[in-house]
Parts: C-alpha cells; structure tokens; sequence
C-alpha cells in the first residue's frame, strides 16, 4: 500500500532542492495556508455561484447588473480588508512578542473601528442603491438588476466587517482552521440558501441578495462565540479573546492601527473605485462583453485562492519572526513563500487557461458569448501570476507594518497604467484588445512595485516602530 504522505514529502524535497523553500518554513507555511486556500476558494466559490444561478435563469443583464452592484460591495468590503490587513499584521508582532493582553486589547480597538466605518457605507448603499447603479449603465434592466441586489445585500456589509477583524485576527495568532471551518461553512449555507429561493421560490437576483445576507450574519453570529474565549467543542478559542469589562480604547494602540490599516484602506479603496470607470468603460462594449469581464474576474478570484493562504500566512509568519526580533528568519520567510506563490500560480494559471472554454459554458450557453468569456477567462488567468506574487510580497511588508508602498503600487497600476490602456479600446481600433492588456496590467505593475519594494529591506526598520518591546 502506497503511504499518502510520501507524495508530500517528494515534493516538499523538490522544492527545498530547487531552492524555492525550505522544508521547515514549507510546513510552517502550508499549516497556515491551506484552511485560508479552502476559505477563499469557498467564498469565491459562492459569489461567481451566484452569478451563475442568476445568469443561468435571468440572462447577461442580470449578470451585468450583479456586476454593478457588487462592486459597490467591494469598496465596502475593501474597506473592511483594509482594516483587517492591519490587524492580523499588529496582533501578529504582539502576540509573537508574548503581549497577548496588549494584542486583545488591539482587536478591540479594530471592532470599534469597524463598526464605525461600516455603518455610514451601509446606510448610503440601502437609501441611494438606484442612483448608484445608474451611474454605471444605461441599460434598464441591467440598472433594475443591480439595484435590487445592492438594496437587499448592503447591510450585509456590517457583519462582514465583523467577519473579516474576526478572521484576521485568528490568522494573527496562527489559527486559520478556525475561520476556515466558519467561513467555509457560511459560503456553504449562502449557495443552498440562494438556489433555493433562486430556483424553488423564484425570487431570482432578490433570492441571492437575501440568501448572501442572511449566510453572512449566520457567520457573525457563529464568529462571536470564539472571539469572546468560548471553544467549539473543544477547540477554536481566541487566545486573544473579546471583552466587555475593561478599556474600550487605547490611544497608542489605536494610533498605530490607525497608522497601518490606512494605507491599506485606501490600496483596497481604490483598487474598487476603479471598477467603476472599468465596468463603465466595458458598458460601451454592451452588457455581453460586461458580463465576460465579470465571469473572467470572478474566475481569476477563485483561482487566486492560493493567493489567500499564502499572503496570510506571510504576514503572520514574518510578523511574528519580527516581533520575536528574528529579522534573518523574518526576511527568510518572507522571500521564500514569494518564490512558491510565483511557482504554485503559474501552474494554477496554466491550468484555467487549458479549461477556459468549459469553465465558460459553466455561465453562458450563446456560442459567441462562451467564446468571449473563455477569453477574458484566459487573459485574467494570465494575470494570476502577477496576482500571487503581489500578495505574497504585501504579505510581507503587511507583516511588518510597511504598508504605505503597496497602496502607492496600486494608485499607480491602476490609474496610470489600467484605466487608460482600457480606455483606449473606445477611441481606438484597439477594442476589447484594450481591456485585455488592461487585465494583465493590473496586476502586474503593483507585482513589480511591491516585489521591488520586499527586496530593499527597509520593511525591517519600518517594523521596529510597532514592535512590543519598543512600544
């Protein structure tokens, strides 16, 4: 009988011989990842689920209209990743420190600025979701679409605000099977909840906004339970438990997640405000060329899952090696995990390419529409790889609390270098040529920005002003 974990340890000396990762840091590694990797591709899995049950019984203007409407609620959530990329990496130094009190009291600090920040986001959605998607089309039904789903979906957006602090916040200390199993579960439920009222009820694009909703707050809700110190039958309880009793606010803590997570905020920020002059620009091109974007991008997600595991663990590895004052070990860590998310992506990568054209029946069924979908399927997965390394290396610096240079990355790909390239498609003979080069580009720039930046090493000094022992 073959024993299951040879294949694992053959490859695991493939790679240390190749020299893309030691054998230690690959297991370190790889036990942060994966639970983060089924996670993504489960939450991923559920959204381009979604559009897919629409798509199946509404056509492509419901597609294009879920397309508008969710990238409102991607700015939303971008905010909220923002905010939770400086938690995990600041609870990481803090609890690698051997500060778990002062890490607690830091994830407070982040509930609180949470809430704050979903509230208004939510209540401007729900009241002005119809003008907000007519800025986008002037297609009726695409509008009408859209405006449904944004309506019903938007105060979703304050759990998962929650959800996010509560996730990243397990990863800072090393436990991602916890918010694996809670998210995983949640995505499951969204897809049962959605294709019953999809297909048994009717309900159509409001039966995915409700199902989303609903999984959502079920996820808060079973969140809560560990976050406060209680265990899931025995297991899953946050060493850096919630509390009512005791301060709410810390003033040098608050500072400092304030000081990380903005320029996180305002990467992830702008990276969803330019969907918008995107999906406006791919709107002259007619909603079938909107909906393969939308399908090319939603794959692109799901096969980006990797890309979660790997970033996150990055940053709580590197935090942590930091925190303890391993800089060597931190820097180690940190270059490694890049180089195997370059390998690991361009696998992935090759893979969607070799099955763009299935994948894409999975949405659309016209012939011309399937061979435009299995394009963009293709070029976003060209753009993967970029896509991983990019998030290994802001891993990393957000491990660190070196954060400012991955948003100047993303400014810069994204309105220097993708929104013109794709606007030349209008006023060129260029066409959807355009938003093809514009897909790539996206990635790629920040990739080269932020790799540049991982190998100077000034994310090292930078760490120092956060560590606890310098507090």
């Amino acid at each position: 009988m073959v024993d299951p974990a040879r294949p694992v340890a053959v490859l695991a000396a493939l790679l240390a011989r190749l020299g893309v990762i030691e054998r230690d840091r690959l297991t370190a590694t790889v036990d942060l990842a994966w639970p983060r990797v089924i996670t993504g591709f489960a939450i991923m899995s559920k959204q381009t689920a979604d559009l897919a049950m629409v798509g199946s019984v509404l056509g492509a203007p419901a597609v294009a209209g879920l397309a508008f409407a969710g990238a409102y609620w991607t700015v939303g959530k971008f905010v909220a990743i923002g905010l939770a990329g400086g938690t995990v990496g600041l609870v990481s130094q803090n609890y690698g420190g051997g500060e778990s009190a002062r890490a607690a009291l830091l994830v407070k600090q982040s509930v609180w600025v949470a809430l704050a920040l979903a509230v208004p986001v939510v209540a401007g959605f729900v009241l002005f979701a119809d003008p907000l998607i007519a800025l986008l089309s002037n297609d009726a039904a695409a509008v009408g679409y859209g405006t449904t789903y944004l309506g019903i979906v938007a105060p979703a957006l304050a759990f998962e605000f929650l959800n996010m602090i509560a996730s990243r916040t397990y990863a800072g200390v090393s436990d991602t099977f916890t918010p694996m199993v809670v998210r995983a579960g949640g995505a499951v439920l969204n897809v049962a909840l959605s294709g019953t009222l999809i297909f048994g009820f009717g309900w159509g694009v409001a039966g995915a906004a409700v199902g989303t909703a609903v999984a959502t707050g079920v996820v808060t809700l079973i969140f809560s339970w560990g976050m406060f110190g209680r265990e899931y039958f025995g297991r899953g309880a946050s060493p850096v438990a919630l509390s009512v009793a005791g301060p709410q606010f810390d003033r040098e803590l608050l500072g400092q997640l304030l000081r990380v997570s903005t320029p996180l905020i305002a990467r992830r920020v702008s990276q969803g405000l330019a969907t918008f002059p995107l999906l406006a620009i791919t709107a002259s091109f007619g909603s079938a060329t909107v909906a393969a974007l939308e399908v090319g991008r939603r794959v692109r997600n799901i096969a980006n899952s990797t890309s979660w595991g790997l970033s996150i663990a990055s940053s709580t590895l590197v935090g942590q090696e930091l925190g303890a004052g391993e800089e060597g070990e931190a820097t180690a860590y940190g270059t490694q995990i890049i180089t195997l998310a370059a390998v690991v992506h361009l696998f992935v990568a090759a893979g969607v390419i070799l099955l763009a054209e299935p994948i894409a029946t999975l949405f659309v069924d016209d012939p011309t529409a399937v061979a435009l979908s299995a394009t963009f399927i293709a070029v976003s997965a060209v753009s993967l790889v970029a896509m991983g390394v990019d998030g290994s290396a802001t891993g990393a610096l957000r491990g660190a609390g070196d954060t400012r240079i991955p948003f100047y990355a993303s400014l810069v790909g994204l309105y220097v270098f993708t929104l013109p390239v794709a606007y030349l498609g209008t006023v060129t003979a260029l066409g959807e040529t355009a938003l093809y080069v514009a897909l790539v580009l996206e990635t790629g720039v920040p990739a080269a920005v932020t790799l540049w930046r991982f190998r100077t090493g000034k994310w090292r000094a930078v760490s120092r002003d956060y560590r606890p022992g310098e507090a």
